[in-house]
């Protein structure tokens, strides 16, 4: 009877797992992050479209910084937690842009796609200059040129200073249109509505999904270009 019982708890012990192996009824085909990316009706486009249909060389391009080029959230959530833990006024004191500017970019993630867009101009002898939104230190001391020429490897005689537009509303036109940049990078609204009224073509380069920067952007909404899977 025991040797009955026995080889009975067995068979439904090998049935049960049988079952559990195989039963994949419920599983979907699932997708990749970089595949949800493009389920949308947005512009995409691959950043070695967007450098073969420039026009010759050299052309003057410009880049925004944060979520553009760098994921600086570390430094931003760094300084959040030490100025103003419980909201956003962190970003009021000028304390904090002269110590994120100041070094705190050494701890930013350079973004792959970002990589690869600089390489591509620099290898057509673009001009590429660097406009950003932060205030400018007022203690004369920023480390944000000489942390973009490491990360991205810009010799010293193709390197323009960083440009600190600040926050004002269409902070970015004049400096957009003085350098003569005829596309501009850029993850904000901002960004795509500045170059267009500086003459120039604004293409989105994704926000990653974990900023600090929020709330996120609509990508797009302009019918304006956007480099698929550049949120890393």
């Amino acid at each position: 009877m025991k040797k009955q019982n026995l080889a009975l708890i067995s068979c439904l012990l090998f049935s049960s797992l049988s079952f559990a192996a195989t039963d994949t009824g419920e599983l979907k085909a699932g997708a990749t992050l970089s595949e949800l990316t493009e389920q949308y009706p947005v512009h995409w486009v691959s950043v070695e479209q967007v450098i073969q249909g420039l026009k010759s060389a050299p052309l003057n391009v410009g880049f925004d910084i944060d979520d553009t080029l760098l994921y600086s959230s570390p430094g931003f959530f760094h300084g959040k937690q030490k100025y103003s833990p419980e909201s956003d006024d962190y970003l009021n004191k000028q304390e904090f842009w002269n110590e994120v500017s100041g070094g705190w970019d050494r701890f930013a993630i350079p973004k792959k796609s970002a990589i690869k867009l600089i390489k591509y101009h620099m290898e057509r002898g673009d001009n590429i200059y660097f406009i950003t939104g932060r205030p400018a230190p007022d203690n004369g001391k920023e480390d944000v040129t000489a942390t973009l020429r490491d990360y991205f490897k810009i010799p010293e005689g193709k390197l323009n200073k960083v440009i600190f537009a600040g926050t004002d509303k269409d902070a970015k036109v004049k400096y957009i249109k003085n350098n003569g940049i005829s596309v501009y990078y850029g993850d904000s609204d901002n960004d795509i509505l500045d170059a267009r009224k500086a003459g120039a073509e604004g293409i989105r380069v994704l926000r990653p999904l974990n900023s600090t920067n929020s709330p996120e952007p609509r990508n797009g909404q302009f019918g304006e270009r956007v480099i698929i899977n550049s949120q890393y």
